[in-house]
């Protein structure tokens, strides 16, 4: 038996996956340090080089091109500025037998062209949206995680190694399914940052301090997030009218005082109206008895 021998009737200790990592921007490199940090081989490319090189004295190889990083290893990761950028970059390498991870933003219709795209070029491919920003990458108390979807085969042999920067949450066989869980969770994001911005402008002419406000605002968007739920319900059910604890034609009045408290502080309303918009125009519909998510039958253009 060598030194290096496992003791008898115990599990050999698996190697870590060496991998490449196709970009070093600031998630880039997070996550690269992360995977460098648990022992995994790297090699790094970033079109403007000096941007790999601090990877270099953490133990990273820098690869002179994308071609030659993507030869390196069988399993390629990719986190690049958008869909185009991935394309330029892969355009001259050799895909072929290599697993290709793509963490680049996009849209579920850029992710399964990319997985066909990847595919008749003899790739295996995932698509994923990181639900994360670099800080969080490493650190598992922070709640990052990563969605993915495309190829279970390749999830299923590499997951741990997907896994050491952040979570990993798998959706499924249809590669577009990580961009658009991705960017309905960003989307619903933006919509409460939205009504933030608006809390914080009210009060930013009276004489109450932003800090004190806050721990108030924080604790009403807590109260009113299990609502998700019971929109999920009536979703499901097609039934608005279920469980409706405040409806369309309550709210729509209530609407009122809120346009005319930013008209009085003089506040622009530009980020409230396309929604109260919206409500005024269900409830002309017919609809004031139901909850608001009926609403999204006016959103769905393809009706």
């Amino acid at each position: 038996m060598t030194d290096n021998a496992p003791a008898p009737g115990t599990t050999p200790t698996p190697e870590p996956t060496p991998l490449t990592l196709l970009g070093t921007g600031a998630m880039g490199t997070a996550l690269a340090r992360t995977w460098l940090a648990a022992g995994h081989p790297l090699t790094v490319w970033n079109r403007t080089p000096a941007r790999a090189e601090p990877l270099a004295a953490e133990g990273a190889t820098v690869a002179a091109s994308a071609a030659d990083a993507v030869a390196a290893n069988r399993l390629v990761v990719v986190c690049l500025l958008d869909d185009a950028s991935v394309g330029e970059a892969l355009e001259g390498a050799d895909l072929s037998g290599r697993d290709l991870v793509n963490l680049t933003t996009g849209t579920p219709a850029q992710g399964r062209s990319r997985a066909a795209w990847a595919e008749a070029r003899g790739a295996r491919f995932l698509d994923a949206g990181i639900m994360a920003v670099p800080p969080m990458i490493g650190h598992a108390e922070s709640g990052a995680y990563v969605f993915y979807s495309g190829s279970p085969e390749l999830f299923k042999e590499h997951g741990e190694t997907l896994a050491v920067p952040a979570g990993t949450r798998y959706l499924g066989a249809d590669p577009g399914f990580a961009a658009l869980h991705d960017v309905a969770l960003l989307s619903a994001m933006d919509g409460m940052f939205a009504g933030v911005l608006h809390a914080f402008a009210l009060i930013r002419r009276e004489d109450i301090a932003p800090t004190d406000f806050a721990p108030l605002l924080v604790s009403w968007l807590g109260a009113m997030a299990p609502a998700v739920h019971t929109a999920a319900e009536q979703l499901e059910s097609g039934d608005y009218g279920k469980d409706v604890v405040s409806n369309l034609a309550m709210q729509v009045a209530g609407n009122a005082t809120l346009l005319a408290t930013a008209e009085e502080q003089g506040v622009s309303a530009e980020l409230l109206t396309p929604y109260t918009t919206l409500m005024e125009r269900w409830l002309a519909a017919g609809h004031g008895d139901e909850d608001t998510t009926g609403m999204i039958e006016l959103l769905d253009l393809r009706q």
